[in-house]
């Protein structure tokens, strides 16, 4: 088995992980993407379903999280929730608190 030089390794991991983080700076938009379906793009809302851009990351964490546990009711921000990991739902919640709300 030959052994890749140190350098060649070195600059495959890097590139790798160059994807990686392009990758996560729009992981929140692209998790928001769903929310997208009944709030609205970016969060704010056209119908009745409630705005969500620009609502405190924590506030909106501690909603999905009790939409995931099933403490919190709703039609379908239950079942959505549960698709979501803690770190994921804190992703979405920081992408959409940082949004502009509606004036």
């Amino acid at each position: 088995m030959r052994r890749m030089p140190l350098a060649i390794t070195t600059l495959a991991v890097a590139i790798g992980s160059a994807g990686t983080h392009a990758q996560d700076a729009n992981l929140g938009r692209s998790l928001a993407a769903t929310c997208a379906n009944c709030h609205g793009t970016n969060g704010v809302s056209q119908g009745v379903v409630p705005t969500i851009a620009g609502v405190d990351k924590d506030t909106l964490t501690r909603m999905l999280k009790e939409f995931k546990a099933g403490t919190r009711t709703g039609t379908i921000m239950p079942q959505l929730a549960k698709g979501y990991t803690d770190a994921q739902i804190e992703t979405v919640a920081a992408w959409l608190a940082a949004q502009k709300p509606p004036r």
